[in-house]
């Protein structure tokens, strides 16, 4: 995608109706001045918040921040640099280390907390000075804030940290439609949380454990399922994948392969769950328990 940069209309070209009303609004949340750093993951979120950012304020005063770690899948960080591209956008790689953190690994139901603390943390003590940011913002949208187990959003209010697609008011919808409108490659893609949401709290989250996530959920891709998530129960690997999509199970080609590549990462035993892909089925069971 072509994006321009100059003053007046021609940085919206292509934009029309709702999805110009949203980026003009997403605009209006970015400051006036100065540096912005976007904390950049590639999903559709950070992604739109990147591109409007690009837009409104010149690619030289949106930068993409890309945290690196053990919890971010290589498959993510390769199509995180695609989509970067496809915008004209510069992304600065950064490593953090939440691992460190024994809060993380603990891996209660802050686990997300902690992560997104480490990361702002290191962008406020290190790279707001190196690229001189005015500004950090990050892709929680409307949906997003109504939600009970997003605890990595009090980090981004303790780091004074901008929201402007859910201060725009922009639901998950409205971000997917404007992305289309962008032509960004990633306006369909699925959710993709970080390696370590796929392990059950109160079980500690390790590099080893989040490698065998990371090559059983590779090796379902490879396998053609358009999701997957490998949740990780110790010596068992249950497998949730689209509900259209448990029949390809029944192929025994595909079968076989999943078999043999979740076996090679270290699971002995492998189930497939009915019920489907769940989001947040983790923190969610856990905070409904507490509540």
């Amino acid at each position: 995608m072509a994006t321009q940069h100059g003053e007046g209309t021609t940085r919206w070209d292509g934009l029309s109706g709702e999805p110009l009303a949203d980026a003009l609004a997403i605009a209006h949340h970015l400051p006036v001045t100065g540096r912005l750093g976007v904390a950049y993951s590639g999903g559709v979120d950070s992604a739109v918040l990147l591109a409007i950012a690009v837009r409104a304020l010149g690619a030289g005063r949106a930068l993409g921040l890309l945290a690196v770690s053990d919890s971010l899948a290589r498959d993510e960080l390769r199509l995180a640099h695609e989509t970067a591209a496809e915008m004209g956008a510069t992304v600065v790689e950064f490593e953090t280390r939440e691992g460190d953190n024994p809060a993380y690994r603990a891996n209660d139901v802050d686990r997300c907390f902690h992560c997104k603390d480490e990361m702002f943390t290191v962008i406020d003590t290190r790279l707001v000075a190196e690229l001189g940011l005015a500004a950090v913002a990050y892709g929680e949208n409307a949906d997003d804030a109504a939600r009970i187990d997003r605890p990595g959003a009090r980090a981004a209010t303790n780091h004074d940290v901008l929201r402007p697609l859910a201060a725009a008011g922009l639901t998950k919808r409205r971000v997917r439609e404007l992305a289309r409108a962008l032509g960004l490659s990633v306006a369909d893609k699925p959710a993709a949380p970080c390696l370590a949401s796929r392990i059950p709290h109160g079980q500690e989250v390790t590099p080893a454990k989040l490698k065998q996530v990371e090559a059983g959920e590779e090796a379902l891709r490879a396998a053609g399922f358009s999701d997957a998530r490998v949740r990780h129960h110790g010596d068992i690997a249950r497998i949730e994948v689209p509900v259209a999509e448990l029949a390809l199970f029944a192929e025994e080609g595909r079968r076989a392969a999943v078999l043999a590549a979740l076996r090679a990462a270290g699971f002995p035993h492998v189930t497939v769950d009915l019920a489907g892909l769940q989001s947040g089925a983790f923190t969610l069971q856990v905070l409904s328990r507490r509540g």
